[in-house]
């Protein structure tokens, strides 16, 4: 076995390929041992047919150069398949190849160490002696070396080997020396000719290729020397620019629109091993995503054929996009047909208003009106996209909701709105919604309260008053809060309770206190606001699209006269009432005796109660049900109408359509035949005027006495003066 020693040691002189892996198969036991010199792992061996070296951490591997023994030829070798190995010339040294022990290189380019006749100790009876490893050996090597090796480029590139054009050619030079690991330097590259040579010092690898007469094709002409050099020591490279990052991944993110820089990082870095900055994986991704979808620049130019697409895919939709003077960017709204009509004839005459930064570089902000349904769920109603958030956009974008409504209800119904209650706000709901009832968010005011108090107890007091049915309910919390803290008491009565807590507010708010629906609906808003601004809209678009059939089939299987909420309501409210004991006073007014709540009256006709309960959140409360079931009342009849199933079909009823690709929407619009001459004329959006800030602000900061507080003098410890210290002394010994 002399003639077929193996040794695994610590000798640098083979380095395989960054992108290959050698595995020992676990289906073969590799037995190893000490005393016998067939086969070693650790330490270097007087024959060093292969070593495999493991500096710091690293354990990948590049090929080596091709040297041969003398007794070898280089055309015994596939070139796909074989690896010479070292630099070995030792004429009593033989290649795994002759006891039928395979080196390969396989298709997924795993370096595969096996053994053809399932056993080593089948090739030679000195292996006898081997102990027996505890497990199979699986060794896969995937991280990159510090330092690697090349191989000759002539298998990728040869004398004659013609390209389309000098790009092409460049692409191909530059993707061999990538895959060889070596860098080159461009000596002259214009439309006739293009000349390269090994970037390292000394090294003579140089390469020439030269148009052909009377066609556009580049051809290989001259390819000098062998590499000397030992390629390139260090994880980056040259030729690694964003284009051969987007060419790399652009497969994957077609398949993948949400694959990360830092997955490409880690990509190009286990495939090639070429370490990037995220800066560039960042962009070679914008690159790939640009051309798959469109670019930030071309989405606004896009959005006046996108809002007619709207219109035509989906019949009664509302979509309007606004420049300024000189055209660019200044609004966008939009309202599908199919959630105007959900909205009128199903859902809750309630609606919070909010807002969500979109992350593009041209910064915006996504505006949102959302309805509540039946079983509360968030209904979107409208999306309005401006260039900055300010009271006139609020305003028009109140404006725009406004007609909205009034073009589809015969009577305007009195609405419940609910926000974060800033200045552009109050005064859009004052002047288009003059008889809504406008309520402040709960949580944008828990938010403030809790910067001011960082007390949990505080805060959870806060919300049980704001929840408070009555207002001695309400005025109890608010004495719990001032025997805790009468500072926090104080800064609550600054504001009035008719605008937050329950018990004062006007409006039915059906128990909804906020209106943070920004928050609510980041899962899927947050995942395209860094996109194109179509691409978002089309990202709300699907994800509509979604609820509504998803809901609609949902609704389907209910068989009840109520939607499942509402019966678990009622059915709890039926058990609370069997504890009251109910004194009728006429056909519609009861009053209703708890031993321990005391006496509530109760007026069907009207469908209220003292405790204010049924009229708060539309379903009967107990007291309620007490008094329908003395009378043998159905308590489902006397539910608001949102609330059943047959208004909660209505509500998802209308269907919101899908909108075709972006390149058939000339074709589309020239076959419907009916535009009006209006429509024909197209609209130039560009861009908006204001960018994200490059980087992050830098903080002025104060001086010690700019803080009332005084400067710390120090003292030289060498000459003992002040206001130096000794490692910035001058004065001399």
């Amino acid at each position: 076995m002399a003639n077929h020693d193996l040794v695994l040691g610590h000798n640098p002189d083979l380095a395989l390929r960054q992108s290959h892996n050698l595995v020992i198969s676990q289906s073969h036991s590799l037995d190893l041992s000490l005393d016998h010199h067939d086969l070693a792992l650790g330490q270097t061996h007087e024959h060093h047919d292969l070593g495999l070296d493991y500096p710091h951490e690293v354990s990948s591997l590049v090929l080596g150069h091709h040297h041969y023994p003398q007794h070898h030829h280089p055309q015994e070798h596939d070139a796909n398949n074989e690896l010479a190995l070292g630099q070995s010339h030792d004429p009593d040294t033989d290649t795994l190849e002759h006891q039928n022990h395979d080196i390969c290189l396989s298709e997924h380019q795993e370096l595969t160490l096996a053994d053809t006749h399932h056993d080593l100790s089948d090739a030679d009876q000195n292996l006898d002696h081997l102990s027996a490893v505890n497990q199979s050996l699986q060794l896969v090597i995937t991280s990159p070396l510090q330092s690697r090796m090349i191989v000759s480029a002539a298998d990728d590139l040869a004398i004659g080997q013609e390209f389309p054009d000098v790009k092409s050619c460049r692409r191909a030079l530059r993707d061999a020396a990538i895959a060889c690991h070596f860098e080159i330097q461009t000596m002259k590259s214009d439309k006739t000719r293009f000349t390269a040579k090994c970037a390292a010092e000394g090294c003579p690898w140089r390469i020439h290729a030269a148009k052909l007469p009377g066609v556009p094709t580049f051809t290989i002409r001259t390819i000098h020397g062998t590499h000397t050099c030992s390629g390139i020591n260090h994880l980056g490279h040259q030729q690694a620019s964003v284009d051969w990052v987007a060419n790399s991944v652009e497969e994957r993110l077609r398949e993948n629109p949400n694959y990360k820089p830092k997955e490409i990082l880690e990509e190009i870095h286990r495939t090639h091993g070429i370490t990037l900055t995220y800066k560039q994986a960042w962009r070679g991704k914008e690159r790939i995503m640009a051309a798959v979808r469109c670019s930030l620049e071309e989405g606004y130019c896009l959005l006046p054929q996108y809002c007619r697409q709207v219109k035509r895919t989906n019949p009664g939709s509302i979509a309007s996009v606004y420049g300024d003077p000189d055209n660019c960017f200044k609004r966008l709204f939009i309202s599908f047909y199919a959630s105007i009509h959900g909205f009128v004839n199903g859902c809750r005459p309630l609606i919070g208003l909010d807002r969500t930064l979109l992350r593009s570089k041209y910064l915006g902000t996504l505006l949102l009106a959302t309805g509540f349904d039946g079983d509360g769920a968030l209904f979107p109603l409208a999306f309005g996209v401006v260039d900055e958030e300010s009271d006139e956009n609020w305003i028009w974008f109140l404006s725009e909701l406004h007609a909205l409504l009034e073009d589809h209800t015969e009577n305007m119904p009195r609405l419940t709105i609910l926000s974060d209650m800033q200045k552009g706000i109050v005064d859009g709901v004052d002047f288009n919604f003059p008889t809504a009832f406008h309520g402040f968010c709960m949580c944008h005011l828990s938010d403030s309260f809790r910067k001011e108090f960082s007390n949990t107890v505080l805060v959870n007091l806060l919300w049980e008053a704001a929840h408070a049915l009555t207002v001695i309910e309400f005025e109890a919390k608010i004495l719990e809060i001032e025997d805790i803290s009468q500072e926090a008491a104080l800064w609550i009565r600054r504001i009035p309770p008719r605008l937050w807590a329950t018990a004062y507010f006007e409006g039915i708010r059906y128990g909804h206190l906020t209106a943070n629906i920004a928050e609510s609906l980041n899962s899927w808003i947050l995942e395209g606001s860094g996109l194109p601004i179509i691409q978002t809209m089309e990202c709300i678009r699907r994800q509509l699209m979604t609820w509504f059939n998803e809901r609609r089939e949902a609704s389907e299987q209910w068989s009840s006269i109520l939607i499942p909420s509402a019966e678990r309501s009622l059915s709890e409210a039926v058990e609370r009432a069997r504890e009251y004991q109910v004194i009728r006073a006429n056909e519609a007014e009861f009053e209703v005796v708890s031993q321990h709540e005391g006496a509530n009256i109760v007026d069907i006709r009207n469908r209220c109660c003292l405790c204010r309960g049924w009229q708060l959140y539309g379903l009967p409360c107990a007291h309620g049900v007490a008094a329908l079931f003395s009378c043998r009342q159905n308590v489902n009849r006397y539910a608001e109408s949102c609330f059943t199933v047959t208004t909660y079909r209505k509500t998802y009823s209308e269907t919101i359509h899908p909108i075709p690709d972006k390149s058939l929407w000339k074709e589309l619009s020239s076959s419907a035949g009916n535009q009006e001459k209006g429509d024909r004329v197209e609209t130039v959006i560009y861009p908006p005027k204001s960018l994200r800030p490059m980087g992050k602000p830098r903080k002025k900061r104060m001086r010690s006495e700019e803080r009332g507080r005084a400067r710390r003098v120090v003292h030289c410890s060498r000459c003992n003066q002040i206001g130096h210290l000794r490692t910035t002394c001058a004065a001399p010994i």
